[in-house]
């Protein structure tokens, strides 16, 4: 588990990340913000298409992002977004962090409070070859 320190520059991040969202059409803005092993942030936010099925999450962006940048080495992933509650992980990207092994989830809510959850809580029984 990570401290509260790491995970305030980690919401920061999210926040921040969030602000470059491109979502004309459902208006739910999303920033993720990725810690690796090393140390390294990367950040990533949602980028809508008209064809729906086109869209990615602000979450996948930023593992996306990592790996493309070389990184296989993550402990956690922070999501904040224009949700009333906590901003919860779809269902294909809880897949796509178990793919990583990221050990946590930091689910910002509006006012900046969060919750670290294992991801193993969110996702028990993650598709496996």
């Amino acid at each position: 588990m990570i401290d509260d320190v790491l995970c305030r520059r980690l919401v920061d991040k999210a926040r921040q990340a969030q602000q470059h969202a491109y979502a004309p059409y459902s208006k739910f803005t999303v920033g993720a913000a990725l810690l690796a092993g090393d140390g390294t942030i990367y950040t990533g936010c949602n980028v809508e298409n008209s064809s729906y099925g086109l869209t990615i999450c602000a979450e996948r962006n930023a593992i996306f992002h990592a790996v493309a940048c070389g990184c296989r080495d993550f402990r956690a992933i922070a999501i904040a977004g224009s949700s009333s509650g906590y901003t919860v992980p779809c269902g294909a990207c809880r897949q796509v962090m178990a793919e990583f092994n990221i050990a946590d989830v930091i689910m910002v809510r509006p006012d900046d409070t969060y919750t670290v959850v294992p991801l193993q809580k969110l996702l028990p029984y993650t598709f496996t070859l």
